[in-house]
C-alpha cells in the first residue's frame, strides 16, 4: 500500500510517499481502507519532534473509511461498515488498522470526509467548551485563531451553550469566517492589540476563558485577558512552548487556573468517546453545525498541506485523500 513515512525528523520535506506492506489486524483491531485522513497541529508535532515518536513511523492521528478487516474478537464491526477515529497514529496512508475500541460509526447522512474532518478537532472543541470550562449563558470566552480548523467549530459550540464569543484571526477573510460562525466580536491580531481590545469590550473585567491553541506568542498576553479565577485553557502550541511558569503569577493575577487539556484524555473511555462523536454527527446532520474543509491534497501531497497548515494559510480542515 502507499503512505507517507518519517524516517528523520524535521520539517515538511520528511513526508515521503513509500510503498509498505498492508498492517494486519490482530486481536480487538479493525483494519480500515482510508477515505481521507485529517490534517491536524499534532502532525507537525509529531514530524518535528516536539511530541517525540520513535523513526520511521507512519504519521496522522485521525481519519474516515471502511471496515476492510477485522480480527479475532470483533463483534462491533464487520466489513464495509463506515468508520472513524481520532488519536490513533498511522492514518498517512491507504489503509489503516485502529483498535474497535477507538472506532465510532459514521452515520449515514454523514460523508466520509465530514466524517474525518470533525473527529479530532470537533471532538476537541466539544471537550473544551463543554468539559475543561463548562461554558453557559453569561460566560465571556476569548477563542484564539478563531478562523481554524478547531477555531470555527469552537465558536459555534460556545455559541450554541449561550457565551459571548470573542475571536482573534490575521486577515479580514478570516474575520468574515469567524463572524459567520457566530462570533460576537473579532479582534484581527495584525491591527490591533488584542490584550487592549478585550479589555475595552468588557469594560475592563476581563474573560472568562481563554482557550489558547497558539502558545508561546500569546500565553502571556490571553493571561492577562482574564479575569479574577478565570481559566487560561492552553490546549496547542502553533507558535511554539510557552517559556516555564512560576505558579505564583497565578496568584498575583487573580487566582487564576490553567490547564493544558489533551483529547485522548477526554475520550479515554468508549462511553465518553460515543457520547462526543454523537453530539457532533447529530448537530451536522441537524444543520447546528457547520463544518468547512478549506482544502483536500492527495497522499503524496502532504508536505504541502503541512506547509500551509503551518503558515497560518488555511481557514478550516484540511484532509488528505489516499
Amino acid at each position: 500500500m502507499r503512505a507517507i513515512r518519517v524516517e528523520r525528523l524535521g520539517g515538511p520535506e520528511v513526508l515521503t510517499l513509500a510503498e509498505v506492506p498492508p498492517p494486519e489486524p490482530g486481536p480487538g483491531e479493525v483494519r480500515i481502507k482510508v477515505a481521507a485522513a485529517g490534517v491536524n497541529f499534532i502532525d507537525v508535532y509529531h514530524r518535528s519532534g516536539l511530541y517525540p515518536l520513535t523513526v520511521p513511523f507512519i504519521p496522522g492521528s485521525e481519519a474516515a473509511g471502511v471496515v476492510d478487516a477485522v480480527g479475532a474478537g470483533v463483534a462491533e464491526f464487520r466489513p464495509g461498515d463506515r468508520v472513524a477515529h481520532a488519536m490513533q497514529l498511522g492514518s498517512y496512508a491507504e489503509y489503516q488498522v485502529v483498535p474497535a475500541r477507538n472506532l465510532v460509526s459514521v452515520p449515514p447522512e454523514v460523508s466520509l470526509e465530514d466524517a474525518a474532518a470533525i473527529m479530532l478537532q470537533g471532538m476537541t472543541a466539544h471537550y473544551l467548551a463543554t468539559s475543561t470550562f463548562s461554558l453557559h449563558p453569561g460566560h465571556r470566552a476569548l477563542v484564539h485563531a478563531a478562523a481554524g480548523g478547531v477555531g470555527l467549530l469552537l465558536v459555534q459550540i460556545a455559541k450554541m451553550r449561550g457565551a459571548t464569543v470573542y475571536g482573534t484571526v490575521s486577515t479580514e477573510e478570516k474575520a468574515r469566517l469567524a463572524r459567520e460562525a457566530g462570533a460576537d466580536e473579532v479582534i484581527l491580531y495584525t491591527r490591533t492589540d488584542f490584550e487592549t481590545e478585550v479589555r475595552r469590550l468588557t469594560g475592563g473585567e476581563g474573560v472568562d476563558v481563554v482557550y489558547d491553541s497558539v502558545g508561546r506568542a500569546t500565553f502571556e498576553a490571553s493571561m492577562r485577558c482574564l479575569k479574577p479565577r478565570g481559566y487560561l485553557v492552553l490546549y496547542g502550541q502553533s507558535s511554539g512552548p510557552v517559556p516555564p511558569l512560576d505558579p505564583q503569577v497565578l496568584n498575583q493575577r487573580g487566582s487564576l487556573f490553567l490547564t493544558r487539556p489533551s483529547l485522548g484524555h477526554y475520550i479515554a473511555r468508549r462511553e465518553e468517546l460515543l457520547a462526543r462523536a454523537g453530539d457532533l454527527f447529530g448537530w451536522l446532520r441537524d444543520g447546528k453545525l457547520r463544518l468547512r474543509v478549506d482544502r483536500t491534497f492527495p497522499l503524496d501531497e502532504a508536505a504541502e498541506a503541512h506547509r500551509l497548515l503551518e503558515g497560518r494559510g488555511s481557514a478550516g480542515k484540511l484532509l488528505l485523500i489516499p
